[in-house]
């Protein structure tokens, strides 16, 4: 038994790990209102006023919503803008 000895394991994202497709999820909350995820959908996305509402109304009442897919730089960028209105949303691998 060796003392005062740590061993640290770190495993990095291998490449196959950050390619393919990613999946942007918003997630259903009480504070926001619906006109608003609407806009914010409209303006990060830049979704026509219909499917801006459609997804809002399936976040509403499906709970969550997958309202983008595409490569994982651009997923993690508007989750991350997403989050930045409030909004619940991760990403997760599509498969």
């Amino acid at each position: 038994m060796q003392s005062g000895v740590t061993i640290t394991e770190t495993k990095e994202k291998t490449s196959t790990e950050l390619e393919g497709t990613w999946d942007v999820v918003v997630f259903d909350d009480p504070v926001n209102l619906m006109g608003y995820v609407t806009k914010v959908f409209e303006k990060v996305f830049g979704y026509p006023r219909e499917r801006a509402e459609h997804l809002m109304m399936t976040v509403h009442l499906d709970g969550k919503a997958l309202v983008w897919t595409g490569t994982r730089e651009r997923a993690e960028l508007y989750a991350q803008q997403l989050q930045s209105y409030q909004l619940q949303a991760s990403l997760e691998k599509a498969g």
